[in-house]
């Protein structure tokens, strides 16, 4: 007999599953209503298609299918899109706000599931468009708000993919502004932990990352490391952008062996150490001022077959330029050439700074035409780096046959003529800046500051002062280097007058006096002998809150033994250790230089051997006071002797 196979549907619940959450409920079927049954199945068909479709989001989607975790703050059932939260006392209404996150069409019109990634993306100009609401966060956050002030307003947030898309966008805003102090740092770190801690989100791996950055940044490594240890138990799968953050956060606090264990983890994941990787490595080693280490994971790069990228080698030209290695960070220019590796703007300009550090203007000249040659446009980092290769520099002749190449180049109808022959390097650097205008690129703080020390090194006072105004007129506000620049060119030409007047205007400005422009006075004072204002300056720096660094010491040694109070200077010198402070080469090469004037040469012998015993080396200025102190040719050939010795041998002892 055959078997029955109809079953009782009366009798067994169907179960369907709300895909916003995830949760099964009963549904009762009865066959006394076949219409029922078709809707019913018509309802199980769309599930199936849903389901199939959710399996297809990106990770970052897949928190929106999980339950809701509890939360701090309820969210009413009445709220909606035009009620969002972002005050403590009051809810801003929106009306009729339309949430439309824009986004460039290379995003695909969304951040889910990418994010940014590390040395690309938004780095390279992919930037993100904030909806009205993200842009209202962004304002709210910036306001510089307590935290739990901002965890409650985004707790009002409805848990929707716009509210997930708007939050992101403004942590990915505040990361991308590099501004690494501590305020910008904690308000990522705050929507960053509020997506970990109390949203119904599920974070994925660029919320760590983000996170592990953040920290990173700010040398806690501590933080940095524990929110790697948390994307792990949170069964995350850690991207190159992950190691080359963790690398980097290391590199920055000088835990080299740690950076290099992340290599090994990196392998167990089976993960290549790619170009990201390295080129965070080197990042992270140079900025925690490591740069031999820099050279050798370059070096360890090409050996393993990865292909340095233009980032690469745009780091390591930077490197050799701040070196004052000009001609290695050609080589490397060539060498990236022959790889076809093309460099950008950012590699052009590095090079054109590192020959303006030596003030080679015609090799700056040179870089900056190329750049041009190759279809660049130069825009104001690269101006300011050709402006301060005449600032440094004493080339002005060729100055104007470039600017007239450039506007020739780019088909302007104008000629700069050379200016007379009482110009100096200082007016190329105007011409340059001129140039930057007439081309439609507008000068930043840092253009006005470059004009500014020119005409200050050139002892044209006024013209910096009136650079300074101009900076004012046109809405930029001028920092401390603004207002150091400008006290430089006064300090120079000794008008201690108007020095005083800057100092006023730097305090009425709300900044802080530091001791880099306690020193500037210190110095003034002792060069125009005015000894009882660098002692009240130095009561000030002791009974306040500056710092009296060895530089501070430097300046009063120099100054009391060009003076000829040895007396007073010894006294500084015997205070040193009491104060922490360990005496350098400059420390050293003041106190023999007080001796050598009054030509005391078994003097200057004499400290010149403390000097060596203290494990100091000396230079070119050491060297250069010790002849001073020759009164005869014996002693002069007894000192060239004993410098070239030194060379060689550093336990040297000069025979008396």
């Amino acid at each position: 007999m055959a078997r029955n196979t109809t079953c009782n549907l009366n009798a067994v619940p169907f179960h369907a599953v709300d895909p916003r959450i995830g949760i099964s409920y009963p549904i009762e079927r009865r066959n006394k209503e076949p219409l029922l049954q078709q809707l019913i199945f018509l309802l199980l068909l769309v599930c199936a298609f849903w389901f199939a479709f959710a399996l297809t989001l990106p990770s970052s989607l897949c928190g929106f299918l999980a339950p809701p975790k509890k939360r701090a703050c309820s969210i009413s059932n009445n709220f909606t899109r035009d009620s969002i939260l972002f005050s403590n006392d009051s809810i801003l209404f929106l009306d009729s706000l339309e949430i439309n996150t824009r986004y460039p069409p290379l995003l695909g019109g969304s951040l889910r599931g990418r994010g940014w990634k590390y040395g690309s993306g938004f780095v390279d100009g992919i930037f993100p468009v904030l909806s009205p609401t993200a842009q209202q966060i962004l304002d709210y956050v910036e306001k510089g708000v307590e935290s739990e002030s901002i965890w409650g307003s985004l707790d009002m947030l409805p848990p929707t993919l716009d509210a997930w898309d708007d939050i992101f966008t403004v942590a990915v805003q505040l990361r991308m502004r590099k501004q690494w102090d501590s305020i910008i740092s904690k308000k990522t770190v705050q929507i960053c932990r509020w997506i970990l801690l109390r949203s119904s989100f599920k974070p994925d791996v660029i919320c760590y990352n983000l996170l592990i950055e953040a920290f990173g940044q700010k040398l806690l490594y501590k933080e940095a490391e524990s929110t790697y240890l948390q994307l792990l138990e949170a069964r995350c799968i850690p991207t190159e952008d992950t190691y080359a953050l963790l690398i980097k956060a290391y590199c920055i606090s000088g835990l080299l062996e740690k950076a290099e264990a992340v290599f090994a983890e990196m392998r167990n994941y089976g993960l290549p150490s790619s170009a990201v990787v390295y080129n965070a490595y080197i990042n992270g080693l140079m900025k925690g001022g490591n740069s031999d280490k820099a050279e050798e994971i370059f070096k360890r790069m090409k050996k393993d077959a990865c292909k340095p990228t233009t980032e690469t080698y745009t780091m390591l030209i930077n490197l050799y330029g701040k070196a004052g290695k000009s001609f290695m960070a050609l080589k490397l220019f060539h060498e990236m050439m022959s790889h076809d590796c093309k460099p950008n703007i950012c590699t052009y300009t590095a090079l054109v700074n590192a020959f303006a550090r030596e003030g080679l203007c015609e090799k700056a000249e040179e870089v900056f035409e190329q750049m041009q040659e190759a279809g660049l446009e130069p825009d104001v980092y690269a101006y300011n780096a050709l402006m301060e290769a005449y600032s440094s520099g004493h080339s002005i002749c060729l100055v104007f046959s470039v600017i007239n190449l450039m506007v020739s180049y780019l088909g302007k109808n104008q000629e700069f003529s050379s200016p007379n022959s009482r110009a100096g390097y200082p007016y190329g650097a105007a011409e340059i800046f001129s140039l930057m205008q007439h081309m439609g690129c507008e000068p930043d703080r840092a253009s006005y500051n470059i004009l500014v020390d020119a005409y200050g090194k050139a002892g044209f006072q006024d013209d910096a002062e009136a650079v300074f105004k101009d900076m004012k007129r046109v809405g930029i506000t001028p920092t401390m280097k603004s207002h150091m620049v400008l006290l430089s060119a006064y300090s120079k030409m000794g008008s201690v007058n108007k020095c005083e007047e800057i100092l006023n205007q730097m305090c009425k400005s709300g900044l802080k006096l530091d001791t880099y422009v306690l020193n500037s006075m210190l110095n003034l004072y002792g060069r125009l002998g005015q000894f009882g204002k660098m002692e009240e300056v130095l009561r000030v720096m002791e009974k306040g809150s500056y710092v009296a660094d060895i530089s501070t010491y430097n300046i009063l040694i120099n100054r009391y033994g060009q003076a000829g109070f040895i007396e007073r200077m010894e006294d500084l010198f015997q205070l040193l250790p009491s104060k922490g402070l360990k005496p350098d080469v400059v420390t050293w090469t003041s106190r023999i230089g007080a001796y050598s004037k009054k030509k005391l040469y078994l003097k200057c012998l004499e400290i010149f051997e403390e000097m060596i015993d203290d494990g100091c080396y000396p230079d070119g200025g050491t060297a250069k006071v010790l002849l001073a102190a020759c009164s005869n040719e014996d002693q002069t050939e007894q000192v060239t002797t004993v410098i070239r010795t030194m060379h060689k041998d550093m336990k040297t002892v000069l025979p008396v």
